[in-house]
């Protein structure tokens, strides 16, 4: 049973995964060096668990208790507890370095988890200290909502810290998928040809972005590929796309679209920018 969790990284998935131990009863630490994100992630989880009271979902009592579970800080030698979570920027060195931090001032046993949607876990750990209980615990957005984690196995990750992993999964009311690390591991690898294909007939003129959404949602998907890909965010996808391809050998039917490549030029990363493939407000 984990008595506490911390999240590093208050952006969209680091605040969500946060907001769904919290629910879940687990006292977590959401980690931020930026004061404004950190601030801007306690506002967002008291808004969406409001939003929870309204929708008669919880009580008022309800979320407060979720609030008495959660403490937000900017100190690192704070980030203490059962299983470390880490949803920074999408660069090696950064998840490296501060798991070698974190590694200074927790116990050796704690289980360190990274929620990269792309970067091999194995590779990282040839880097970090106690590289046995280092993994990818992968969840996806909304982190609050989707049920499915990918807990990912490195080539040196033990069996108890996937263990750990699973339980934590389970205590959070999610689905967890043990697999090893490959490129995109499951998810990301097979829903490649769901973006490229659909930005390919973009880009060949076959049709419109929101009359390609339209068919693929007809067809029984929840959500057409351009507008899956402006909620994840463009920046996100397009890491992602570019990892797989590069780690595949480059196969040609996985070739990243020069029309996402433009939109994250462009800032146009969905949502969380206001536009991308659709133009959204507040």
């Amino acid at each position: 049973m984990i008595q506490t969790l911390c999240v590093c990284g208050a952006g969209t998935m680091g605040s969500g995964i946060a907001q769904a131990a919290a629910q879940s009863s687990i006292y977590t630490i959401l980690f931020d060096l930026n004061e404004a994100v950190l601030q801007k992630a306690e506002v967002s989880i008291q808004q969406n668990l409001q939003s929870l009271v309204a929708k008669q979902k919880i009580s008022e009592a309800e979320q407060k208790e979720i609030m008495s579970h959660l403490s937000f800080t900017n100190e690192l030698n704070q980030c203490i507890a059962d299983v470390i979570i880490e949803a920074i920027i999408e660069k090696p060195e950064a998840k490296i370095a501060l798991f070698n931090q974190l590694a200074e001032i927790n116990h050796r046993e704690v289980v360190f988890a990274s929620n990269t949607s792309s970067l091999s876990i194995s590779q990282l750990q040839q880097k970090i200290v106690e590289p046995q209980r280092v993994a990818g615990m992968h969840f996806f957005n909304p982190a609050t909502i989707m049920k499915l984690v990918e807990v990912v196995k490195g080539e040196e990750t033990n069996e108890d810290s996937i263990q750990t992993l699973i339980s934590l999964a389970n205590q959070m009311n999610k689905v967890p998928v043990v697999c090893k690390d490959a490129p995109g591991f499951i998810v990301n690898r097979v829903a490649r040809p769901y973006y490229i294909e659909a930005l390919k007939s973009a880009e060949d003129g076959i049709a419109d972005f929101a009359t390609i959404d339209a068919i693929m949602e007809a067809t029984g998907f929840k959500m057409g590929p351009f507008k899956l890909m402006d909620l994840i965010g463009n920046d996100i996808n397009y890491a992602v796309s570019c990892s797989v391809y590069e780690q595949l050998g480059k196969p040609e039917r996985l070739k990243p679209s020069p029309i996402q490549k433009e939109k994250v030029d462009s800032n146009q990363l969905g949502r969380k920018t206001g536009i991308g493939y659709y133009k959204y407000e507040d």
